[in-house]
Order: C-alpha cells, then structure tokens, then sequence
C-alpha cells in the first residue's frame, strides 16, 4: 500500500510542475516525447547513475574520514550535488548534442534543465516517502510529503536550469571561449545551489532558522521565475521583429501576426476548437514560432545545419495553414 501511494504522490505533482513549465514556453514549445524522454533520463538514468557514482563517493569518504557525522555531510554537500546535477546535467547535454535543431533559445535550455530536475525528483521522492513511512508510518510519509513536494518544490528543477542555462548560452553564441566555459559555470552554479540547500537544511536548527532557510530559498526562486518571464517577452520581442516581415509579404495577416506575437491566445484556439481547426491553428502558430527563431539564428550563425532550408520549409507550411488558422 505504501509503494502504491508513493509512486503516485511522487509523479503527479511532478507531472503538474512540468506542465507549468512547458505551458510557460508560450512562443515555440519543445517537442513533448523530447520532453519526456529528458523526464525519463532524470527519473531513471540519471538516479540509476546517482546510486552507482554516489557509492563510489561514499566508500571513499568512509576510507578518508572514518567519521559518521562528517561522512553525513560530506555526502549531502559535496557528493550529492557534484553527482546529482552530473547525471541530471547529462540530459541536457544529450538535447544539445543529438537535437541541436530543437535548442533554440536560452530559454529551451532552461526548460530542458528543468523538466530533467523533476523527473529525478519524482523519483527520489518515492525513495523518500517510502523510508519516512518505514520509520514513521503514514504520518511520517506525508509530512515528507509536504516537506519535499509542498516547501521545496522547486529544488532539483531550479538547479539543473542552471545547467540548462550554461549550455543554451553556449549554443546561442559564437565565441568559442563562452561556449567552452558557459556550461561548466552553469554545472558548477547548479552544484553550488544544490549544495548551499543541502548544508543549510543540515544545519538549521529551531523553528527560526528553517524557516529563514524557505523564505531565502523562495525568493531565489521567484527570481528566477521573473528572469524567465524576460526570457518569454525577449522571445516575444524576437517573435515580432522576424515575423512583421511575413505580413509585409502576404504570408500571414495582420490578425495573425497579433495573435502570434500575444502571450494568450485563448481566443484564437478557442475559436479554432468550436470551427474544428484546433490542429492546424495549433501547428501554424508552433511554425511560426520556429520560423522566428531559426530566422534569427540564420541572422547570428548564417546557413548553421541547413538553416535556410528550414526557414523555406517552415514557410511552406505556414502558407498552406494561414487560410485554416484562426487568429
């Protein structure tokens, strides 16, 4: 019965997190079976990887130390952050090697970093409410479940985004010394952060420091949040400089062209599902998205993969779907 309640308490809030995640990736989302296969590599591959890494770690501690107490901490704030965001990173590294063409933007790379942290905190989680309801029963398994999915939700996926971000700002320049260093300092931000979360909950004690540890690690992350919502009006602002010039062409529309550039565009697909053109309207907004950035990235990197080809490609389906798509 535990495992049955584990699993599911572990994986929906999850599913729900992620959710939010690709629902704020307004202008050109990612592929979804890309998302969840980085979902996959951080619930599964990358724990898998964790526990073998992470033994080797601790027999090494254990041989050094030879003290309980302090191979506790050096555990929680030096191999579990070195390791975790390792694995977790690795995910990342895969979307920006195997499906260069899907990495986009800086904000692809944050997206990516973070679905990876959620997929391995979900299942870390069942590892934990499972030992919690081993030691101390049901309540025991949802006071950590308020705890790990209620209080710190957001851990694992905001600093594996730092990962994510190192690696989309590497993509999206062309100095060959910040794409060599931009992921390694982004790797090194999200073991920072991990770390700095890991040794704060060791060593808070009393009601007053726990809680200074949530508010710190809060705002941290509504700050990130806001650097998110730039990175979504950037695009916004990328969106209307690169398709003005497919109304200028008789491409799309006007009404098209507000709709694209909006950041709701419930009445469009609204009007879409009652018309029966939900699946075009949907495509045709997703390719415009994409014809946006693969424009831009033809302005920075020229015919970088076929780039040209792509754009003419992404037109070409624009304009057989603009008479279908509603705006």
């Amino acid at each position: 019965m535990a495992v049955l309640a584990a699993i599911p308490m572990a994986f929906i809030p999850a599913f729900f997190f992620s959710w939010f995640i690709y629902w704020l990736d307004r202008y050109e989302k990612e592929p979804r079976w890309l998302l969840f296969a980085t979902f996959f590599w951080g619930g599964f591959v990358a724990i898998i990887g964790t526990l073998i890494v992470a033994t080797i770690f601790e027999v090494g501690f254990s041989f050094v130390l030879n003290d309980a107490y302090l191979e506790d901490i050096a555990g929680g704030s030096i191999t579990a952050p070195l390791v975790e965001e390792f694995m977790k990173g690795l995910a990342v590294l895969m979307v920006f090697l195997m499906f260069r063409k899907e990495f986009d933007s800086v904000l692809d790379g944050v997206i990516y970093g973070g679905i990876a942290g959620l997929g391995f905190a979900a299942t870390e989680n069942v590892f934990y409410f499972l030992g919690q309801y081993d030691a101390a029963g049901w309540g025991g398994m949802f006071t950590n479940f308020a705890l790990r999915v209620g209080v710190f939700a957001w851990g694992h996926p905001f600093y594996t985004a730092f990962t994510g971000l190192g690696f989309a700002i590497a993509r999206t320049n062309r100095n060959i010394l910040i794409k060599l260093i931009a992921p390694v300092i982004g790797y090194f931000l999200a073991v920072f952060a991990h770390s700095f979360h890991n040794t704060a909950v060791t060593f808070a004690s009393g009601l007053g420091s726990i809680i200074f540890v949530i508010l710190l690690e809060w705002s941290g992350w509504f700050i990130f949040l806001g650097f998110i919502f730039w990175l979504v009006f950037r695009e916004q602002k990328l969106l209307k400089i690169h398709l003005i010039e497919e109304v200028q062409n008789g491409v799309i529309s006007q009404s098209q062209y507000k709709t694209a550039v909006s950041f709701f565009q419930f009445g469009a697909r609204m009007a879409a599902l009652s018309s029966g053109t939900y699946r075009a309207t949907n495509h045709f907004y997703q390719y415009l998205g994409e014809l946006a950035h693969k424009k831009e990235q033809y302005k920075k990197f020229g015919d970088e993969r076929g780039n040209a080809a792509i754009i003419e490609k992404l037109r070409a389906n624009i304009t057989s779907l603009a008479p279908r798509a509603k705006a």
